[in-house]
C-alpha cells in the first residue's frame, strides 16, 4: 500500500510505524508543515513542503511583531497555517496513496483533505483528543470544520469512561507503536548500587523537571536524615537523575539554566546530569543506563517515551492527566501520580525505589506488555479495518 502522512513535522512517536510499514513493503510519503532541529530520517525522509508565501507573512507579523513577547505564539501556525496549495497537489497526485493520514483539524488539513477528496482518496483524521470523548459542539463554525474533515478519526489516547463521554461511531484506538528492545534478561540494572532515573522532554516549565529534582532531593535529605541516625545505610538511598531535553529557543535554553542554576544551588551536582539535543541514535545508551523512567509534565496530550522506555524493560512514573497514561498500569508497569503533586511524585517515588526487585519486576512487566499491546501488527490491523469500514459505508 501506499501510505501518505500530512503533518506538522515528522515527530519521533512515528518512528517504529515508520520502521515498520517500510520493513513489510509499503510506501510511505510523509509531508510536513517544517522541521525540527533534533528528527531520524533512519526509514522516512519527509517531504518539508511549508507554508504559503502570504502565510508566512501572517506568521511573522503574529510571532515577531503582534506577540512578540509570548514564546507559544509560535504554535499558532499548527493550527491556522495554510500550504502552497498548488504545490501540496502536485505531490498527493503524483504519489496516488492507498491511504491518507492527517493530523489535526487544521486549515494545513482541511485544504489537504479537499484536494484529496476530488481524486477518492481514503483519509483517516489522526488526533490526540481522547477516544472517550464528549460530544462535538454544534455551533456552525464545529460543523464547517467537521464537514471538511475525515469522517473516520484514529487516536493513540483512550481517555476515561464516565459521565457524559462516548465512542464515536467512526473513532478507533491506535496506540503508539514501540518495537521490543532489550528484555529484562537482557540488560543490567542498578549500576555502582544507584537508581538511576531517566526524564525525557523539552526544557520548558510545563515538564516540570523542576518538580522532579525538588522531590529527589526531598528523598535524598531524608535518606540522610535516616542514615544519620541510625548509623546505618539507608536502602535505595543512592539517586541519581539524567534530565535529557531539547533546548534550541530561547526560552528552553533559560529553562535549562535555571535547572542547572538549582542544581549548583543544592549541591546535586553528583545527583544530576543535565544533557540537551541529544540525538536518537545515543538514546539507546540512556535508556540502557537507566532504572526507572518518569515523565513529570503537565498538560501532556500524549507521549510515547513511556513505551520507548518499557521497551527497555524500565518501570515508568507518569501523571495521571497524561493522555497516554494508560499505557501505564498503575502498579504493574509503574505507577501514576496526581498530575501537579510534587507531594504524590514524592510517594510514589519512595514506593519505587524502597523495592528494587520489584522496579525489575515491574518493568518486565512492561516489556511484556508492550509486545503484546502495541506493535505494528496491532497499528497496521486497525488501519485495515478502518479502510474497510470506509469502502462498505463509502465515508470517503
Amino acid at each position: 500500500m501506499r501510505f501518505l502522512y500530512i503533518a506538522p513535522r515528522y515527530h519521533t512517536n512515528q518512528m517504529d510505524i515508520m520502521k515498520g510499514l517500510t520493513e513489510h513493503g509499503h510506501e510511505v510519503c510523509f509531508i510536513s508543515h517544517y522541521a525540527a532541529m533534533i528528527e531520524d530520517y533512519s526509514y522516512v525522509t519527509p517531504v518539508v513542503l511549508g507554508y504559503s508565501r502570504l502565510y508566512q507573512i501572517l506568521d511573522y507579523l503574529y510571532v515577531n511583531v503582534i506577540h512578540r513577547k509570548k514564546p507559544e505564539a509560535i504554535v499558532f501556525k499548527i493550527q491556522h497555517g495554510f500550504p502552497p496549495v498548488r504545490k501540496l497537489k502536485k505531490l498527493i497526485y503524483a504519489f496516488c496513496p492507498d491511504v491518507v493520514i492527517l493530523r489535526e483539524r487544521s486549515v494545513y488539513s482541511m485544504a489537504a483533505y479537499l484536494i484529496c477528496k476530488k481524486k477518492g482518496y481514503p483519509c483517516i483524521l489522526y488526533n490526540q483528543s481522547p477516544l472517550w470523548s464528549e460530544p462535538l459542539k454544534t455551533d456552525i463554525a464545529h460543523r464547517i470544520v467537521a464537514r471538511m474533515s475525515p469522517k473516520m478519526r484514529m487516536t493513540p489516547v483512550m481517555g476515561v469512561k464516565r459521565e457524559g463521554t462516548s465512542i464515536k461511531e467512526h473513532d478507533y484506538f491506535v496506540p503508539f507503536v514501540a518495537e521490543p528492545r532489550k528484555a529484562p534478561g537482557e540488560r543490567t540494572y542498578f549500576a555502582d548500587d544507584t537508581v538511576h532515573i531517566l526524564c525525557i522532554g523539552k526544557y520548558e516549565p510545563r515538564k516540570h523537571h523542576m518538580m522532579l529534582l525538588q522531590a529527589v532531593k526531598e528523598l535524598s535529605d531524608k535518606a540522610v536524615g535516616t542514615q544519620s541516625r541510625t548509623g546505618g545505610v539507608s536502602s535505595g538511598a543512592r539517586i541519581h537523575v539524567t534530565l535529557i531535553g531539547e533546548a534550541t529557543m530561547q526560552f528552553q535554553k533559560e529553562n535549562c539554566a535555571q535547572l542547572k542554576k538549582y542544581v549548583a544551588d543544592c549541591h546535586m551536582e553528583e545527583m544530576v546530569t543535565i544533557k540537551t539535543n541529544v540525538p536518537r541514535r545515543e538514546m539507546e545508551a540512556e535508556y540502557l543506563a537507566a532504572d526507572l523512567y518518569v515523565i513529570p509534565s503537565t498538560r501532556e496530550m500524549a507521549s510515547v517515551s513511556q513505551l520507548e522506555a518499557m521497551s527497555y524493560s524500565l518501570p515508568v512514573i507518569c501523571s495521571d492527566t497524561n493522555g497516554t497514561a494508560c499505557y501505564v498500569e498503575d502498579g504493574v508497569t509503574g505507577y501514576q501520580f496526581q498530575d501537579n503533586s510534587q507531594k504524590d511524585l514524592s510517594e510514589k517515588l519512595s514506593m519505587m525505589l524502597s523495592d528494587r526487585e520489584r522496579m525489575k519486576e515491574m518493568g518486565a512487566a512492561g516489556y511484556r506488555r508492550l509486545s503484546e499491546k502495541y506493535s505494528y501488527e496491532t497499528y497496521y490491523g486497525t488501519i485495515r479495518a478502518m479502510l474497510d469500514k470506509m469502502q462498505a459505508e463509502n465515508l470517503y
